[in-house]
C-alpha cells in the first residue's frame, strides 16, 4: 500500500546529472575548481586570456570520459593552477578568472 519513486539512469546521465548541478553560475571571476576527481589531459587557457560564458578551460579524465570544464562566465583567466598529466581531487582550484577588462 506505498509508493515509491525512483529514477533509473546509466553512469552518462548521473555524470551529465552531477556536472550540471556542480557548475558553478555567476559571473565576475573567481575559482573554478574541479566537478570530480580526474586526470587533467589539457588547459586550454593561458593567463592573461579573455574568456566568454562557456569557453573551455580545462579538460578533465573521469571515470573513462573526457569533460570539458567551461567558464561559468566572461572574464580574464588570471591563473592557471593544474598543468596536463596533473591528478586532481573534487574541488580542487583548476584556473581563476578575474572580472572582464
Amino acid at each position: 500500500g506505498e509508493v515509491w519513486v525512483a529514477e533509473v539512469g546509466d553512469e552518462r546521465s548521473q555524470l551529465a546529472s552531477f556536472l550540471k548541478a556542480a557548475a558553478p553560475r555567476g559571473e565576475g571571476g573567481g575559482l573554478v575548481r574541479a566537478p570530480m576527481p580526474g586526470l587533467v589531459l589539457r588547459v586550454e587557457v593561458e593567463v592573461g586570456q579573455p574568456v566568454g560564458r562557456g569557453s573551455g578551460l580545462v579538460v578533465l579524465e573521469a571515470m573513462k570520459m573526457e569533460n570539458e570544464i567551461r567558464a561559468p562566465g566572461p572574464g580574464r583567466v588570471k591563473a592557471v593552477l593544474v598543468k596536463a598529466g596533473e591528478t586532481v581531487e573534487k574541488g580542487s582550484p583548476l584556473v581563476e578568472l578575474g572580472a572582464e577588462g
